[in-house]
């Protein structure tokens, strides 16, 4: 039987994807990727606040990125939960108020970690914020509800810029990015999987410019702007490849957009 040429179509590109997922979702390629600064730690807490916190300056210059990010882990004497748990405004030091990624700065990291401590003292955790108290709603819905939790303290209004919002269309990247790292579970040694109050095809595919790119390329998305729209039209056709765990395929996409070997 000859398959029709949609259906040998789609074969082929769902064997291309996973081929290189596969590649892509190791190791070898976590020294360069912002997911290595949690993986230096080992206790679900710290894991949980340094890889939040990496993923928020996860913009711009990788090394960057890598750089500034160990500094938050080392300013925090790499023990994230027991810093956030006892921390207070007066424990703010010099280096902190110094701190800045591009356009994060020590003030907002100031509430970031006041934050975060609320967040542990009076809701649960992260995990929860996401998670069990709003079970049934959409990702849309739990990412907005916790951005609402997150400022629910005083803060200055441009710190809300680094928390991003779907309900005013953000394709909330580098959020999407933390929970794939927190709820995704294989055998590859990449992703942690330490939350298992989400399921793995609950999670939307972090969309920037390189994975938007790409999959434009192959046909898997059709919207120009790189936005929530964007990030469920993409979400939505990488189920068609694996309903239950699309997100995987964010490894091709990104590895394919980033590393020059692969012709895109």
């Amino acid at each position: 039987m000859v398959l029709p040429n949609k259906t040998l179509q789609h074969e082929l590109l769902k064997e291309f994807l996973n081929e290189k997922a596969e590649k892509y979702n190791n190791v070898k390629f976590i020294e360069t990727d912002p997911i290595s600064i949690p993986h230096l730690c080992s206790k679900k807490e710290d894991i949980e606040i340094i890889a939040f916190l990496t993923a928020t300056i996860s913009w711009g210059n990788r090394k960057s990125i890598l750089n500034n990010a160990e500094k938050l882990l080392k300013l925090m004497d790499y023990e994230p939960h027991n810093f956030i748990i006892h921390f207070k405004e007066n424990k703010f030091s010099d280096s902190m108020k110094k701190f800045n990624h591009r356009t994060f700065f020590g003030d907002d990291l100031q509430h970031f970690f006041l934050a975060l401590k609320n967040i542990y003292k009076k809701h649960n955790g992260l995990e929860s914020c996401f998670s069990t108290t709003f079970q049934n709603q959409s990702m849309a819905q739990r990412i907005s509800n916790f951005r609402e939790i997150f400022f629910e303290l005083p803060h200055l209004h441009r710190t809300q810029k680094h928390v991003s919002n779907p309900i005013e269309n953000s394709a909330c990247k580098r959020i999407n990015m933390f929970l794939r790292w927190m709820v995704r579970h294989d055998n590859n040694g990449v992703d942690f999987g330490i939350w298992k109050t989400i399921k793995p095809a609950e999670l939307l595919c972090p969309l920037d410019v390189h994975s938007a790119r790409v999959a434009r390329n192959l046909g898997l998305l059709q919207r120009t702007q790189n936005d929530w729209k964007a990030t469920i039209e993409l979400t939505n056709a990488l189920k068609m490849f694996d309903d239950n765990d699309p997100i995987k395929y964010d490894f091709a996409l990104f590895g394919l957009g980033v590393f020059k070997d692969e012709g895109f």
